[in-house]
């Protein structure tokens, strides 16, 4: 099995992905998700895939993280190659290295938001403590509450919690703000913006909101399975900032 440490992170890319393809076979018809991607994520960096809805954005977060393999094409985190198929050592990188976070918050009903998250505190091998996790995202306040009890922001925000208690290299988020009104869009993206800064956590976020592309330190725009360009953001600005 492959290991992963902090000492595979070097100064270069975190990521590297190499002419990536996704075909998908839906029927008798075959769906062409990713078309050649080729894209390096640094260390640290706050990157935006930016795109309609069914350019791939999603096909490659998942491919990132762990979660689906390529139909062609190489994908690299630090010195470990993702595009190999082998499901011990794919579960041991998701659980180790990468935090997810999708547009809905998949919070277990039945516990509060301090079970939520120590439920990936338990098994992380240097994790914060779930109070530290709810600290960090504004929660101090809300952790014996469940999530019926909370709004789809407070519940997003634990699902954030969840996501970086581990301590991840990574934090993948689809379409985080997805299911919220703009107010508590921006509340969300500020956290995650916090998390990237105050934790060095190499962070993407996929939306379709060219609004959020601000807050990047570079915006990869995304259309019908390829990347169409990438810019840099020269001036980033905070997330309460922005307007939609």
């Amino acid at each position: 099995m492959a290991h992963f440490g902090q000492n595979n992170l070097r100064s270069g890319p975190i990521f590297v992905a190499r002419g990536l393809t996704k075909v998908y076979q839906m029927g008798q018809v075959q769906v062409q998700a990713l078309r050649g991607v080729d894209l390096d994520l640094y260390p640290g960096e706050f990157v935006v895939l930016l795109g309609p809805s069914g350019s791939g954005k999603s096909t490659l977060l998942n491919i990132l993280g762990g979660l689906d393999t390529p139909t062609s094409g190489s994908v690299r985190y630090a010195d470990y190659d993702l595009s190999l198929d082998d499901d011990a050592s794919m579960t041991q990188y998701r659980r180790s290295h990468v935090g997810f976070v999708f547009q809905f918050y998949n919070l277990i009903p039945s516990l509060t938001a301090r079970e939520n998250v120590a439920l990936v505190t338990e098994i992380a091998e240097n994790p914060m403590t779930p109070e530290e996790a709810l600290a960090l995202v504004g929660l101090e306040q809300r952790m014996d509450h469940f999530p019926t009890q909370m709004s789809g922001g407070e519940q997003q925000r634990v699902a954030i919690a969840r996501a970086v208690a581990k301590r991840p290299q990574v934090l993948l988020c689809d379409e985080p703000t997805g299911a919220l009104d703009a107010q508590t869009g921006v509340m969300v993206l500020d956290v995650i913006a916090r998390v990237n800064r105050e934790l060095g956590t190499t962070t993407v976020v996929i939306t379709h909101n060219a609004v959020i592309a601000g807050i990047a330190d570079r915006v990869v725009y995304f259309g019908d399975g390829l990347v169409a360009r990438i810019e840099r953001n020269e001036h980033k600005i905070s997330a309460t900032e922005l307007q939609w």
